[in-house]
């Protein structure tokens, strides 16, 4: 058992005020020592980060339920090989989480198929691990949420719902044409959480094409101006995974055929 030493005390100090047992962590300690009890200190303090351990794994499997992120889009998955070297530690610097105590915003643009949504996703598995409280939704069904909030008369009350989540994802924002109502609703949202919440967006439209999005030219260059003012912005110039997966198999496919007497077979 290793000897009790002021940096275990140090510890208990922290574990007992983490655990919001305010009395226990200014008197436990000192207490112990007092009555000739600190030997005990440093096993106590080994139950003690069993049980903060135990927490710590309970919250993660609580975040991930309510993230509703895809299970299986992580870093351990992501093709990290395809990616240019550069953006790959730009997104493990994101996983610290530290630009979600600033409140910045995440942008990746990248035509479909080249792995936005899988970057997005991998990243907020990251943040959910490290402790961190996040949504991932498609934009359009939040947008019809919000929609349905306001016909309500409760749009303020779905907006502060939200400012629970440390980082909203709104997956592939330019996927569907706005109606003037969709992008008035989507532009409270971007306001709402301006400088106070971090958003991470995924587009596969880049800012001069977000006119689709919200129609009115002051409204786009409005949100734009509020996203970028404080964000990172991660760009996939790649080709398709998809695109590339099907050649592959095409090539495959034409690998498994001979020829005899010039009638195509299957190879066995």
């Amino acid at each position: 058992m290793t000897a009790y030493s002021p940096e275990v005390g140090a510890r208990l100090t922290a574990l007992l005020t983490a655990f919001k047992l305010p009395s226990a962590a200014r008197e436990l300690v000192h207490r112990f020592v007092a009555a000739g009890l600190d030997p005990s200190l440093p096993l106590l303090c080994e139950v003690l980060e069993l049980e903060a351990g135990e927490r710590r794994e309970r919250r993660v499997d609580r975040l991930r339920r309510a993230s509703k992120l895809p299970p299986g889009k992580t870093f351990e998955t992501l093709e990290q090989q395809r990616l240019p070297r550069p953006l790959v530690v730009k997104l493990k610097e994101l996983a610290t989480g530290e630009f979600l105590d600033r409140g910045d915003n995440v942008l990746v643009f990248g035509l479909p198929g080249v792995g936005k949504s899988h970057a997005a996703c991998a990243l907020g598995h990251a943040l959910i691990q490290a402790g961190r409280s996040v949504l991932f939704v498609p934009t359009f069904k939040l947008v019809q949420e919000l929609l349905v909030a306001r016909r309500d008369l409760a749009l303020p009350r779905a907006l502060r719902a939200l400012d629970v989540y440390d980082l909203l994802i709104l997956d592939d924002i330019g996927y569907v044409q706005q109606t003037s109502e969709e992008a008035e609703v989507l532009f409270t949202l971007m306001a709402e959480r301006y400088e106070r919440r971090s958003m991470l967006i995924t587009s596969n439209l880049v800012f001069s094409q977000w006119d689709r999005i919200f129609k009115n030219p002051m409204t786009t260059a409005a949100a734009v101006d509020r996203l970028v003012h404080h964000a990172s912005i991660l760009e996939l110039d790649l080709p398709s995974f998809r695109t590339q997966d099907a050649k592959n198999r095409s090539k495959k496919n034409d690998g498994n055929y001979t020829t005899d007497d010039n009638n195509p077979r299957a190879s066995a």
